[in-house]
């Protein structure tokens, strides 16, 4: 239980991180827009490592094994745990992130910090941690 409760904060944490960095208006005045999208990336790739760790954690206190982002989501759908609404952002957020492992292209970056920016994405973390939070392990 000690587990899920570190890798819950973590996550947490990083999606407050995220969700700053996307909603706060006065980081594009400050910041180059390279450097939002870099730090925006970065901080989604955490948020979303983070997230699917704590619910691999969650679903393994409650007996259920899954080894990979997708297969806990799916659990995570397939549970009851959050509504079925939130499965086409979560396959996109998968999508997302195992296309940022490989950009090197400016272009591709900003097109996914576009996507990023989604109101979608900030409602699916925060669904997922409201959830958690209801459920027991």
């Amino acid at each position: 239980m000690e587990k899920y409760s570190r890798a819950f904060e973590r996550f947490r944490k990083s999606y407050k991180k995220f969700r700053e960095i996307i909603e706060n208006p006065l980081f594009p005045e400050i910041f180059k827009e390279e450097f939002i999208i870099e730090i925006t990336t970065k901080r989604f790739e955490y948020t979303y490592k983070s997230m699917w760790k704590t619910v691999k954690e969650f679903l393994r206190l409650r007996g259920i094994e899954c080894n990979s982002p997708k297969s806990c989501f799916r659990e995570l759908l397939k549970e009851g745990i959050i509504p079925e609404d939130f499965e086409e952002t979560l396959a996109n957020m998968v999508f997302l992130r195992n296309t940022l492992v490989h950009v090197y292209d400016e272009k591709q970056a900003k097109e996914i910090y576009e996507k990023l920016k989604s109101k979608s994405i900030l409602k699916t973390f925060e669904t997922v941690i409201n959830s958690l939070e209801s459920e027991k392990p």
